[in-house]
């Protein structure tokens, strides 16, 4: 949410109050149709194994296009049979408070713009592949669903307390980078791993970075980066623990955490679930 915006052809499209505007899905090109196949079927092969299972059922039960760049409109008709949720094509990063509105009222703002050709295996800012493949499958489950709403509604609150900074950790650190435990080890639910195959496999397989049980006042202390790996992922037991959290009255939550110093993201905080301890060998080496 604060990052800065791509210049992308949809910059200066004309939007609604809500900063929506028309997917106009009749004018990507040939070239952007292939690129969206091609990042399509690499993610689909590296997420095999790495992805949580309700992400890989969801991808099959949404039927998201490996053939070209999908249609919003009708992924939502899919989408909102299941969960009430739909997808809304928006230009650009929007403002918070329209953000949280749009998860407060099950409506997800996805970027309408695909990346460029030069940016095809790294890109910084959110756009429709990250925001679709990532994103959307968990959406299709009622449990994680639940939790996009509660967060939005949360953030609306945040925005009034002056506490926006503790409960953005909560997402980057869940909905973007979160790692959960399944009978098989630990899993990939996090869009921002989902939707990059060098964090795919780093996540789970690489000794660098540290994994974390969850801890929600833990979390809401650490900070992160934005431009390469993480140095640590938060590991949930459940999407039911992750809800239960995010209904709990964050009034108290954020009474602790305020005036209390921030961990760094490399670090190993007192009391931490340390379900592995990295060797931070990949961030010694400068990382990205």
């Amino acid at each position: 949410m604060d990052i800065e915006a791509p210049k992308n052809r949809y910059h200066n499209a004309p939007r609604a109050a809500d900063f929506t505007i028309d997917q106009a899905w009749q004018s990507y090109s040939a070239e952007e149709h292939d690129r969206w196949d091609r990042l399509f079927r690499r993610q689909k092969d590296v997420t095999k194994g790495r992805a949580c299972t309700t992400a890989l059922q969801a991808m099959s039960q949404l039927e998201l296009s490996p053939t070209g760049i999908p249609h919003m409109g009708r992924l939502s008709d899919r989408l909102e049979k299941l969960t009430g949720w739909r997808v809304v094509p928006v230009a650009e990063l929007v403002p918070d408070e329209i953000f949280f509105d749009h998860l407060a009222n099950r409506r997800f703002p996805a970027g309408a713009f695909i990346r460029p050709e030069a940016e095809f295996d790294y890109l910084q800012e959110p756009d429709i592949f990250h925001d679709i493949f990532g994103h959307v499958p968990m959406l299709a489950n009622p449990v994680f669903a639940d939790f996009m709403e509660a967060y939005g509604k949360g953030g609306q609150r945040a925005m009034r307390l002056g506490q926006l900074h503790n409960l953005a950790r909560l997402y980057w650190y869940t909905v973007e980078f979160g790692l959960i435990r399944e009978d098989d080890g630990l899993r990939i639910y996090g869009a921002g791993i989902l939707s990059s195959p060098q964090e795919t496999v780093f996540a789970l397989e690489d000794d660098s970075p540290n994994r974390i049980g969850f801890d929600v006042q833990r979390l809401m202390r650490t900070k992160y980066i934005i431009d390469d790996f993480q140095q640590t992922y938060f590991v949930v037991d459940s999407f039911e623990a992750l809800l239960e959290t995010c209904y709990r009255d964050f009034g108290t939550v954020y009474a602790d955490v305020k005036g209390m110093p921030d961990y760094e993201a490399h670090e190993i905080a007192p009391g931490d679930e340390v379900i592995h301890r990295g060797t931070h060998a990949y961030f010694d080496k400068g990382g990205r």
